[in-house]
């Protein structure tokens, strides 16, 4: 119940941070490129600070292995840094809801990988999740129509974009997480994207000047969508597993769809719901396969 509450929670807040990443672009006139190398980096800065005092050994003794080291590097950047960037991106350029379901993609090519890795051909179970995926990004993105899309190109590649970066960090977190922290991963992982984003974008070149909202919402995004979500997600799923993880994580595109529907004005039809169940039988298959798969 624990475990579960925490993942439950901790997809509640990517989805009211993905809502309120919604209101910033759509109210508040900010710009992905602008928003999330300060994101990332007041978020890092936090956990940095809490991890020098809680955690000061391997804070630094992470980097004295060039293996954990060079790990870190990859699942910092090209993992968690971006899909940080292209999930706000998407956000930006379509809603919240198609934004996070989008990334839910990840376990399916997750599962892809796992496949080509271990040499074996997906069980007919997977082949239907993959399907079940195809079929409802298809719905969402077209709503049933073939000539014409309810959600623009540049969106759906980098909501497709963003579930492959979830992918890379989700398969190193294990073999990092079995000698480190998880914050202490965090720490690292936010403060590098940050400022590595903060010099590709040159975001000093973008002159904007948040409201008194505008601050409220950046320290929402912070503490609610970096420091809370990643905290009770992951140790959640240190408790119930990945496989549960899954599907209780499912609670971030149903937190964003409805907020951004309600009170952000966003469009919801039935496709976009049928699309949605199709996602979430989706992550229900996998999450059955990869118990079986854990029993064999």
């Amino acid at each position: 119940m624990k475990g579960a509450l925490l993942t439950l929670s901790g997809g509640i807040c990517w989805g009211l941070s993905g809502s309120m990443g919604q209101y910033l672009f759509d109210r508040q006139g900010m710009d992905a490129r602008w928003l999330v190398p300060i994101r990332l980096f007041l978020a890092g800065l936090i956990l940095f600070i809490y991890c020098f005092f809680k955690y000061r050994d391997k804070l630094f003794g992470i980097w004295k292995s060039p293996r954990a080291a060079g790990m870190l590097l990859v699942y910092g950047l090209a993992g968690v840094s971006m899909s940080q960037y292209t999930y706000f991106r998407t956000i930006q350029l379509s809603t919240a809801g198609v934004g996070t379901i989008l990334q839910d993609l990840s376990p399916v090519m997750i599962l892809l990988a796992t496949c080509v890795m271990m040499r074996r051909k997906p069980r007919l179970m997977e082949l239907l999740s993959l399907v079940l995926a195809i079929v409802g990004i298809f719905l969402i993105v077209t709503h049933g129509d073939f000539h014409s899309m309810s959600v623009s190109p540049h969106a759906l590649a980098t909501g497709i974009i963003c579930a492959v970066c979830v992918t890379v960090y989700n398969m190193l977190t294990t073999p990092l997480a079995q000698d480190y922290p998880v914050p202490v991963m965090q720490a690292w992982s936010f403060m590098m994207g940050g400022v590595l984003l903060e010099f590709v974008f040159r975001s000093w070149n973008i002159h904007y000047v948040p409201g008194p909202m505008g601050f409220v919402g950046i320290a929402f995004v912070v503490l609610v969508g970096n420091v809370m979500a990643f905290t009770l997600y992951i140790s959640g799923v240190h408790c119930i597993g990945p496989n549960a993880g899954i599907l209780y994580g499912f609670s971030e595109p149903v937190t964003a769809a409805i907020i951004s529907t309600a009170l952000l004005g966003s469009g919801f039809g039935i496709w976009d719901a049928v699309g949605f169940a199709c996602i979430f039988f989706m992550l229900v298959l996998i999450s059955v396969s990869g118990k079986e798969s854990g029993s064999e």
